[in-house]
């Protein structure tokens, strides 16, 4: 039997956890949703459901990609062994605490789930503090994650289901400005990378002012939802960031790609973000039923897809892989972006109970998650298959 590979580098622990984390978290949801149910006293389940998905899977992918990326943006040695086990340790142990919270003293609960942002910017932030590059800001983005995790702990002490929405809203915005940022360079350039491949000139536009624009308007969103959440600020910023980023992709010659699913895929996770975005507008601005999902439009749709989408690709192309997807990996992206569909699109189009589209969308995103898992625990948890280190 192979040895394991297990904490040999960075992606490794994280894009496993993020994988089963995301299956078996949704499959907790869905039964504490059928029995009216909460892990937390003081607030409602479906703020555990919401905490649980940024703070639990997003955080552990983003810990995944991080881990990965620094090492090669700035040329010094992976993350690896010892530490990097504690620091998956340190994620699992606020994954519990969670799950504990009705039993948990506060301020162990508290200390438990506070450390691993922490931990994982003091990880990275050596190597990225001693080389010059355009990265740092990321440390800014982790420290901003932290302040609303600890906001939403701070609110569960106090019942504070307002406070714990501001929380929650402000973490799914600095992962939207995450996939605005990384997103913006990464479609673009596999998009070229896949196209020449099969010999296709063509030209990926990326300009600068479109981008500069884009991630411009994702922090107008942001600071909108801060100060002024129901304002029409906020839907004005809503709007501008759909109309950036519809632009912005209309260059990446989306439709050529549509023979190859590990690039579709991330075109698809992309244009979420127009759509949970056109949506959060016409909420906002006229309360309309059929916009209400708006949240899961750019979670589950935008975020959930392109962590898929990197973490597919990234656990090929780091241990040694051909960057093709089996058949199975399609159907899961295809699973994935129908369970966003359904969850978002279902209550005002589907001739079903609302209770029926929640378990829908839920098992449409657990097999997703589940042939993920399946097919990528292996290929995480061996070593490469061209014997290199990593």
């Amino acid at each position: 039997m192979p040895r394991t590979a297990l904490f040999a580098y960075g992606f490794r622990p994280f894009f496993l956890a993020a994988g089963w984390y995301a299956l078996l978290a949704i499959g907790a949801w869905l039964w504490l949703f059928s029995r009216g149910l909460s892990p937390l006293d003081s607030l409602p389940a479906f703020q555990w459901h919401a905490h649980e998905m940024l703070f639990g899977f997003i955080t552990a992918a983003i810990a995944g990609f991080m881990l990965t990326a620094v090492p090669s943006w700035t040329a010094r040695r992976g993350f690896a062994g010892m530490p990097l086990a504690v620091l998956s340790c340190t994620w699992l142990a606020g994954r519990l605490a969670m799950a504990a919270a009705g039993i948990l003293p506060w301020p162990l609960l508290a200390l438990i789930e506070l450390a691993f942002l922490p931990a994982l910017a003091l990880t990275v932030a050596p190597s990225v503090l001693r080389s010059s590059n355009r990265n740092r800001p990321l440390l800014i983005v982790l420290l901003a994650l932290w302040l609303a995790d600890g906001a939403f702990i701070y609110a569960l002490r106090d019942g504070n289901t307002v406070l714990a929405s501001t929380a929650l809203r402000m973490a799914l915005n600095l992962v939207l400005l995450l996939i605005t940022v990384i997103g913006g360079r990464i479609v673009p350039a596999f998009t070229a990378s896949a196209l020449r491949k099969r010999g296709i000139e063509t030209s990926v536009r990326s300009r600068r002012a479109i981008d500069l624009l884009t991630i411009g308007s994702m922090i107008a969103v942001l600071v909108a939802d801060l100060f002024a959440p129901e304002h029409w600020i906020a839907a004005a910023a809503s709007l501008l960031a759909a109309l950036a980023h519809a632009v912005r992709a209309a260059g990446w010659r989306t439709l050529r790609t549509l023979s190859e699913p590990i690039v579709w895929v991330m075109h698809a996770a992309y244009l979420w973000l127009p759509v949970g975005l056109l949506l959060k507008t016409a909420s906002l601005l006229t309360a309309a039923g059929w916009a209400a999902h708006w949240p899961h439009a750019l979670g589950a749709g935008a975020a959930a897809t392109m962590i898929v989408a990197v973490m597919t690709r990234a656990s090929l192309g780091h241990t040694g892989r051909p960057l093709t997807v089996s058949r199975a990996t399609a159907l899961a992206y295809a699973l994935l972006i129908a369970a966003a569909a359904v969850r978002v699109f279902g209550p005002a189009l589907l001739p079903l109970a609302y209770p029926a589209i929640i378990a829908l969308a839920a098992t449409f995103w657990m097999v997703a998650f589940l042939i993920y898992a399946v097919v990528y625990s292996p290929v995480l948890l061996r070593p490469r298959a061209d014997g290199k280190p990593g």
